[in-house]
């Protein structure tokens, strides 16, 4: 008898010892941060050579993370992000750059945006003449 109550002594002071600290936090109300008070803004851009992204797979793909401040693996977030604040999001108002000279040369390239933007769902495609054409439209967002 005296060796089944040193057990439950044990074991209960173990789980109290393990579960206690757990209880805590899972009883604390979540805090309220700045960053919780944004909508989501994140998205994956992709481009890839070819006329459609079904037809040819991605080069390259970054991410790009706009709120609650730029980040991502985009190599400049802060003007992509600027950028599309300018359009509310709107990816078909990117406007060219007109002091870019391109060639009329035709390899299209297909550039991809999936992710969340202002907490709705973006799903974008479009197809550009060559890289050049590319570049200059949408210099931040789609210059990567």
């Amino acid at each position: 008898m005296r060796n089944t109550a040193r057990w439950a002594t044990t074991l209960g002071l173990t789980a109290a010892t393990v579960c206690g600290p757990l209880t805590g936090a899972a009883l604390a109300a979540p805090e309220r941060t700045p960053a919780s008070l944004h909508a989501p803004s994140a998205l994956v851009l992709t481009v890839g050579p070819g006329e459609s992204a079904a037809l040819a797979a991605p080069a390259r793909a970054v991410t790009l993370v706009c709120s609650p401040r730029p980040a991502g693996t985009h190599p400049a977030p802060a003007p992509a992000c600027a950028e599309l604040r300018g359009t509310e999001g709107d990816f078909d108002a990117l406007a060219a750059d007109e002091g870019v000279l391109c060639t009329h040369e035709y390899d299209p390239v297909v550039v991809t945006v999936d992710g969340v933007w202002e907490g709705r769902r973006v799903s974008y495609e479009r197809t550009f003449a060559n890289e050049c054409v590319k570049n200059a439209h949408g210099a931040g967002v789609f210059a990567f």
